[in-house]
This record gives C-alpha cells, structure tokens and sequence, in this order.
C-alpha cells in the first residue's frame, strides 16, 4: 500500500524523537520504560516470497528493538481507518519479522514475533478494542492479541499527563467531525485554537524544565502542522486558525539539526577565550543567522537569547544594517 502522509508523521516522529515512542508502549503493553532506554531499529522493508516464486516488497511502519533490563521487539503500524487486509498485513510483517531475525538450532527453528500494535487515528463503534490472531497447526494452536491505541480518545490532559507527546501531531483527527461547524462558527474556531494554544503553552513548560529539548518541541509543532494541513484542505479558516498559533516554520531535520549543533558550537568555542559580552554577541549573531536560514522562527530564537521578540527583532535589524 502507498504511504500517506501520516505514515509519513509516524516514522518522522519515530526516528527524530524516538524517546516520545517509549510512554506509548507503557501505555499499550503496561510496561516500565523511564525514557532512558536505548531503541534500536531494524530495517521496515521486507521481502515477502509469493507462490508464483517472485518476492513481494512490503514496509512496515516500524519495527524496533527497545534494549532496557531485557530485549523486546516491537512493531507498530498507524492506520487512519480500519481496513479488511490490515490483520493479513500485520501477520506477513510478523512472521517476516520474526524470521529474519530467527535461528536454527540442530533441525529446529526458533523465531519470535514481536509485540505488536496498531494507532487507529480515526475510530467508530465498530473500531475494536484488541485484534487477535490464532495460528492453527496438526499439534496445536497458538493465539495472540494485537492492542489497539486510539488516538482520538486521548484528551490534551491525559497526554501530557502520560506524557504521550507523540500523539500531539494527531490530535486534530478529534476534531475532525467539526471541522464544517468551525469553518462556519468564528466562536467555535475560537475554542479549537485555544486548545493548540494550550497546547503550545504546556509544551513550552516542558521545554523549560528540561523535559524535552527545543528540537522534540520543533518536531512535535512541525509534524502537527503536516497532519493540519492534509487533513483540513478543505477548511482554509480551520488550517489558518490553527496554524496562526503554532507557527510556519518548516525544518529540514537531520541536515538543519547537525548544522545548528555545528554553528552554535563553533561559536561557543571560538568565543571561549573572549569576554562575557563578546559570547553573547557570538552567540546572538548566530541565532540572527539561523533565522535567516529559517532554522529557527524568531520566538525560538529570542528564547534563546533569553530576550523579547520586539528586542530580538530589533537586534536583527542592526546587524542587517
């Protein structure tokens, strides 16, 4: 199946802010992770074998390897609505999974399945609760559950409360179902981007106190405004509305991440021997710079440099001068 530019949030968020993933596992499996756990991830493509011998490519949206007090694999799929084949799909990404990484011992072959999940970012009535999947041989049977993690579900307090960040990007899929309402209600588009604002606000908070870094924050705002703007083509005020609150900028990750990291520490060192004032300049150049390569937006950068956006701004202009 092609991607969508869901799948696509989903393993953005996944390979740039990998941590975000370990409180949802906590909350679908009820395991223990702190955050300081080390993922490793395997390779999503796999080469399925069909009966006419050709091998089919499938990708999985993610399967990886969370290496804590013991070794567990885990393989996620994010599906914006149900779909009739997705247990079909799931169980050839599982076997395919668990083979690759199988071994043989004497005549016997060992393989293990991963845990796996499924996020529904839409659901209804009829979404279930838990998928199941029973495998019948001669001897014996063997079943096992698929959890299932609904996105819409969650309200903004029960994230941040469980800190399932992750789903922030997909939150908008909750208010779906209104979107004509807020297109037509200034009042109640009113409501919804007082939510993002809030939102906004708290992830913010999280920043100051040192629970996430400024690039999961980016991230997190980024991917969001990716969801927004596929899911609400239709509704411009709605896009604009929410958009207005969480800002325009778009990032190039890795290549903009390492080149950030670079520039400010390049600064840093060169300005070592120097005064306090002379670092502060250095630093407040490099920030100016980084958002006229659109690194940074202005309020991020005037954060950095623990100075209002109205001084920041005027700051830039005398070194455009």
């Amino acid at each position: 199946m092609p991607n969508t530019p869901y799948d696509d949030v989903f393993r953005t968020l996944l390979n740039d802010c990998s941590p975000l993933i370990l409180p949802v596992i906590n909350e679908v499996f009820g395991e223990t992770y702190t955050g300081e756990e080390k993922i490793v991830f395997s390779p999503n493509e796999h080469f399925l074998n069909s009966q006419d011998g050709r091998e089919q490519e499938r990708v999985t949206d993610t399967c990886f390897k969370v290496l804590g007090t013991k070794e567990k694999k885990y393989h996620w799929e994010c599906q914006s609505s149900p779909d009739s084949s997705m247990l079909v799909r799931i169980f050839e990404y599982d076997a395919q999974i668990a083979l690759d990484q199988g071994e043989i011992r004497g005549n016997k072959l060992i393989v293990t399945f991963p845990h796996s999940a499924v996020l529904f970012l839409r659901c209804n009535s009829s979404t279930p609760e838990e998928m199941e999947m029973e495998i019948r041989t001669s001897g014996t049977n063997a079943s096992y559950n698929i959890p299932v993690m609904k996105s819409q579900r969650f309200t903004v307090d029960e994230i941040f409360e469980k800190r399932l960040l992750f789903l922030i990007p997909f939150h908008i899929f909750s208010h779906e179902s209104r979107f004509k309402l807020y297109e037509k209600d200034p009042g109640q588009r009113k409501k919804l981007t007082k939510e993002y604002e809030d939102i906004c606000r708290r992830l913010e908070k999280l920043l100051e106190e040192g629970v996430i870094d400024e690039y999961t924050k980016c991230t997190i705002l980024d991917m969001s405004r990716r969801v927004l703007r596929n899911i609400a083509k239709k509704y411009k005020k709605v896009k604009k509305g929410v958009k207005s609150v969480m800002g325009g900028k778009v990032l190039d990750y890795e290549a903009k991440r390492i080149r950030t990291a670079g520039l400010l520490e390049g600064r840093k060192e060169g300005q070592i021997e120097g005064k306090e004032e002379g670092r502060k300049e250095g630093k407040l150049e490099t920030l100016i710079e980084l958002v006229h390569d659109n690194v940074l937006t202005v309020q991020e950068a005037a954060f950095r440099a623990k100075l209002t956006e109205t001084e920041f701004r005027s700051q830039m202009k005398k070194h455009n001068k």
